[in-house]
């Protein structure tokens, strides 16, 4: 059995570094135009390259994201910038715009695309016109159960792989495609500006009675009422396995390393164990345990159990995690740190 593939965000070279280390099989980064992440430090074209070069020498994957909503200006460089990447050889291109896929089909004709989640796609018609199109593997829409995800690979099995997210931050729109960040400070969430609106803290006001507000708070911390849930599917990696996903991938190319490596190898061990060991890998509480000291807001398994109605997060918008990130250990001489980096903002 061909083991499920554990991708993993990197914002930058460092963090590309952290996540193959901590055990990534594959990385997913975006360069400095085209990608949904633009504030993130994201890779020149130079960068790129080492970066390809880097994870190939540790026989790893590297996938460039270009899932813009693009318009018509974008497409000259466009152009240029897929020659590019299948010059350097990386192993595939994200897409969620169909012009976009056919400009690079055109001009790269090598280069392997996988559709964005951006697309969202929901069932198995869409799906088979989206490998008709020419794309290798279909990141499936986030409002997905698994049963709904089995029939979707099943409908496509052997023609195209399945990937989804198993863990991280969620957008409270459909599959990401939101227009809140646009409307409140004019930055693009589908041209990689996100403010992260959702997030905010809102309250309710009647406005033909002298703008009286109106309390809506969960609790005394405040409304979250567009503030979605941290997904968690660490319990799960057996029924994901089973649905047919080939890929597990993580969210967070805006995260620190510390978040990427406890994460990361918490899911790497998971995986791990449930090749060896079966359903059983589930009696561990390390790997929960682990992804509990992160940064996170509440956990929830989303549309994959069927359980959406348990994805909205009223109670906050953030937890600290139960650890704190005090350094980064430089050396060691068995079990005893040598060296280390001091975390400045931890120790405040």
């Amino acid at each position: 059995m061909k083991k499920v593939e554990l991708l993993a965000p990197a914002g930058n070279f460092s963090k590309l570094k952290t996540a193959l280390y901590y055990g990534a099989d594959a990385v997913y980064l975006g360069g400095k135009s085209f990608s949904l992440r633009a504030y993130s430090n994201n890779f020149t074209n130079e960068e790129l390259k080492s970066a390809v070069e880097y994870t190939h020498a540790l026989n790893k994957k590297v996938y460039v994201t270009v899932n813009i909503f693009a318009r018509n200006k974008d497409f000259v460089e466009l152009e240029n910038y897929f020659k590019y990447l299948q010059e350097i050889k990386v192993d595939a291109v994200i897409i969620s715009d169909p012009g976009v896929l056919a400009i690079c089909k055109k001009v790269a004709p090598n280069l392997p695309i996988h559709l964005s989640t951006q697309a969202n796609t929901l069932n198995k018609y869409s799906a088979q016109f989206w490998v008709e199109s020419g794309v290798e593997r279909l990141i499936l829409a986030r409002e997905l159960s698994l049963s709904e995800i089995n029939e979707i690979a099943l409908s496509v099995k052997d023609k195209a792989e399945i990937e989804t997210f198993i863990h991280g931050a969620m957008c409270i729109s459909y599959s990401g495609r939101c227009l809140l960040s646009n409307y409140f400070s004019k930055r693009d969430s589908n041209r990689g500006e996100c403010v992260q609106a959702c997030r905010w803290q809102y309250d309710l006001r009647e406005s033909s009675k002298g703008g009286e507000f109106y309390t809506i708070e969960e609790d005394d911390k405040g409304t979250y009422v567009l503030n979605s849930k941290d997904l968690n599917m660490v319990e799960y990696i057996d029924k994901m396995v089973s649905s047919g996903i080939t890929s597990f991938k993580i969210e967070g190319r805006m995260k620190g390393e510390y978040y990427l490596a406890t994460v990361i190898n918490a899911y790497r061990r998971a995986i791990d164990a449930y090749y060896q060991e079966g359903e059983s890998y589930k009696q561990n509480e390390l790997y929960l345990a682990e992804l509990k000291k992160t940064f996170h807001r509440a956990f929830t398994t989303a549309y994959m159990l069927n359980d959406s109605d348990e994805t909205v997060n009223l109670t906050g918008s953030q937890s600290n995690g139960n650890s704190k990130f005090m350094a980064n250990v430089l050396g060691y001489d068995e079990e005893k740190a040598l060296s280390f980096a001091k975390c400045a903002t931890a120790l405040k």
